[in-house]
């Protein structure tokens, strides 16, 4: 379900499944009290796929919101979502961040060494999600995105040298399994368990985030 499929053209993207979505939607709720809201979703068009807000180049094809008030459409209720999803089952499944968690985004290359840092420093991790478009954001606790830039000059870095971006409050990411486009689908790369139910504080992870960061950006 979670799976990325290889594709050679966009008319070769699997259709969703809305049980799948459905059932995902309701469990993030339900499990890790996330809250949830429909976003947009990929329709079939002359042998193509494109997203349902029609817009020819649109930038996140199926994993965007399709609502000004997305805010407030997104729920915690696992009854709500199953309500929301039975009426637009193919919707993709947008977690807002700022509320119980924010989320660092990086570059996937950046990422992959992260977490290979990460693990070698036995450092607790959260669940983290890497996109079709080559980017990976790592979970963590509320208040982030005001901590984030002050630690990144700490550790010697300034802030917009690095592709390194905190999604807080007003900002969302897509989740497993929506399609983005013809790509294919967000992933996770460091699944939610039981053992990570509890958050780590960006300052946890910023130091080896940052310098994966840095990495990439002195090879450009």
């Amino acid at each position: 379900m979670e799976e990325t499929i290889g594709v050679t053209s966009a008319a070769q993207i699997p259709k969703q499944r809305g049980e799948a979505l459905q059932d995902t939607a309701v469990r993030y709720a339900e499990e890790r009290h996330w809250d949830v809201f429909p976003g947009a979703w990929l329709e079939s068009f002359e042998g193509t796929w494109r997203c349902s807000c029609g817009e020819v180049a649109c930038p996140a094809p199926g994993a965007h919101p399709v609502r000004d008030d997305w805010p407030t459409q997104a729920t915690g209720s696992a009854t709500v979502a199953r309500r929301v999803w039975a009426k637009q089952p193919n919707a993709s499944i947008l977690l807002p961040t700022g509320r119980t968690f924010d989320a660092i985004d990086v570059p996937e290359t950046a990422g992959f060494l992260a977490l290979a840092r990460m693990e070698r420093m036995e450092l607790t991790l959260g669940p983290v999600t890497c996109t079709p478009d080559r980017r990976m954001q790592f979970f963590v606790l509320p208040g982030a995105s005001a901590k984030v830039p002050d630690l990144v000059r700490k550790l010697g870095w300034p802030p917009a040298a690095l592709d390194l971006v905190t999604l807080g409050e007003g900002a969302y990411v897509a989740a497993p399994p929506t399609r983005f486009g013809a790509s294919g689908a967000v992933q996770w790369a460091n699944r939610p368990t039981p053992a990570n139910r509890w958050l780590p504080d960006a300052e946890e992870v910023i130091s080896p985030l940052s310098y994966a960061c840095g990495r990439e950006a002195r090879r450009k």
